[in-house]
């Protein structure tokens, strides 16, 4: 059995708890499996859709599916990628971030659907939009994206088996035939660590690391990381030093940094100039002495 066929014998098992009354109901995500046109999405549950429960729900082709928890090394992992990603998109002003909450459609052909089209809406934990994309992102009024994210990062769900293949398989097949040009899946534990770019035939192809353990985005023009560091999470200010990050991180700290270093290098320079003169001078002393001593040795020869 494939791995999509696995995902959808897991998500039936999950739809048939979901509609047995006596199943119980996960008082985290109480609608979890509901089935609900787009439009009621739209209008009662894709933003707060409680008023006494913190859920967020994802509707996939008409069912709704709640975003679960991450814990707490999921966390450290998206947030410290968000702040590279800040540090990127802040120097470069190539792009901008949603995450969390803010949601887009994905439109996918699917020949086991009548009208021939699949539909989800999905809300990544980072999405990219390109300045270049067709469909502008940033007004005060906008909560969803009405247009394909370039980029996606998802901090792997691994709740239950559902959630795994939902991440790893599932989406991955979706935002790849939805066109999302990159899709990254971070898993603190390694297991499911995974970096795609979208190929000219339309499937994702993993991005290989180089001899230096350094990923690159081709989406995103210096946009690099090294492996390791998503496992260790250094601070910005040690990457700032560091040459894969030199090129995008915390710039103004750089520039500071080699202010500070100039300015330590030139007082230096000048301790060292001033003791030269100083040892210079007293060697001076120290001949002039010399020469008296021996002008006043001659002269008392001489007398």
């Amino acid at each position: 059995m494939g791995s999509a066929d696995a995902l959808h014998d897991l998500q039936q098992k999950q739809l048939e708890q979901n509609d047995d009354r006596t199943a119980p109901v996960n008082p985290l995500a109480p609608d979890e499996g509901r089935h609900v046109t787009l439009q009621e999405y739209w209008d009662k549950w894709y933003e707060n859709p409680y008023p006494d429960v913190d859920v967020s729900y994802e509707w996939n082709n008409g069912i709704l599916e709640a975003k679960p928890s991450s814990n707490a090394p999921q966390l450290d992992l998206g947030f410290w990628f968000l702040a590279l990603l800040h540090q990127y998109v802040k120097t470069h002003d190539n792009a901008k971030l949603i995450n969390m909450e803010t949601g887009f459609v994905l439109t996918m052909e699917d020949a086991a659907e009548p009208s021939g089209i699949r539909k989800a809406v999905r809300k990544p934990d980072i999405g990219i939009i390109l300045n270049s994309n067709p469909v502008s992102w940033g007004r005060v009024d906008q909560r969803s994206f009405a247009g394909v994210c370039d980029a996606v990062v998802e901090f792997l769900s691994d709740s239950t088996q559902v959630e795994v293949l939902r991440d790893t398989e599932e989406k991955r097949n979706d935002y790849a035939l939805a066109g999302v040009q990159e899709y990254f899946i971070l898993d603190p534990t390694g297991e499911h660590m995974h970096f795609y770019r979208l190929t000219p035939k339309g499937q994702y192809e993993e991005i290989e690391p180089d001899s230096r353990e350094v990923i690159r985005s081709q989406l995103l023009p210096g946009l690099q990381f090294r492996l390791p560091d998503l496992y260790e999470l250094p601070e910005l200010e040690e990457l700032a030093l560091d040459e894969v990050y030199r090129g995008y991180v915390l710039l103004k700290y750089q520039a500071a940094v080699a202010a500070a270093a100039a300015e330590t290098a030139a007082r230096q320079h000048a301790e060292h100039q001033a003791a030269a003169e100083t040892a210079a001078r007293l060697q001076a002393e120290e001949r002039l002495q010399a020469l008296e001593a021996e002008l006043a040795r001659l002269r008392r020869r001489s007398s």
